[in-house]
């Protein structure tokens, strides 16, 4: 394979949805420590992630929601990130990210990225016209030595990785909620198909392992077919 293989790794509500609303001060990661009967086996999810891959993917939108903007340099981790990002990431935020990671690599369109201000060791940008997830994953494999990478961006970006066919596995841990509203992100957002034409962007799947965690939670484990 000439990428890496992927595995989309979220926590989201029974109906699919991954944020608590569609307002950016509504996030998951703030609001569920907050509610009873969620913030008692959240932990799980988070226990889940530490075992994940060395390479993580995620959006610039949802870690300027979380705020590395304004945050305080990290301790490095021994993961490797990998943002996509045309605007929201600010200085503060690159650096963020360089103290972070092992190696951090910003896959961006915009050639005025304030993260073109920015020279570190470990930071690398990729630089696409237009954005091409399969040509990025192929650089990260050839030039940077990405063998697995773990997604974890928005709806959006969900929804091009599984019209595009970059999906291979798909690890999902279930809250015991339910959200609802039509405008708040869900798993796979993006177009929707219009036609039985474009049934074969679906993306099929294969149960691997279904397991009941503490608190009402569950974790479904899937092979992309």
């Amino acid at each position: 394979m000439n990428r890496p293989v992927t595995t989309l790794f979220m926590l989201m509500s029974v109906d699919g949805k991954i944020s608590t609303g569609a307002a950016d001060d509504l996030d998951v990661d703030r609001d569920f420590p907050q509610i009873p009967g969620l913030r008692e086996g959240l932990h799980q999810y988070y226990e889940i992630e530490q075992t994940t891959d060395l390479w993580a993917l995620n959006s610039g939108r949802v870690q300027a929601k979380l705020g590395v903007n304004t945050k305080e340099m990290p301790d490095k981790t021994p993961v490797s990130f990998v943002i996509i990002d045309n605007h929201h990431l600010n200085e503060n935020g690159i650096e963020y990210f360089c103290a972070l990671s092992t190696r951090f690599v910003l896959i961006t369109s915009n050639a005025k990225h304030p993260a073109f201000n920015i020279e570190k060791d470990n930071f690398h940008i990729i630089l696409q016209k237009e954005l091409s997830l399969r040509s990025a994953l192929m650089r990260l494999k050839s030039e940077h030595g990405c063998e697995r990478i773990t997604i974890q961006t928005g709806g959006t970006l969900n929804g091009l990785f599984l019209r595009e066919k970059l999906f291979d596995y798909v690890d999902i841990v279930v809250a015991p909620v339910l959200i609802g509203g039509k405008d708040t992100a869900t798993l796979i957002d993006g177009d929707s198909l219009l036609s039985q034409s474009d049934l074969s962007k679906l993306g099929i799947l294969k149960l691997k392992e279904c397991v009941v965690l503490e608190n009402s939670y569950l974790r479904l484990r899937y092979e992309v077919i």
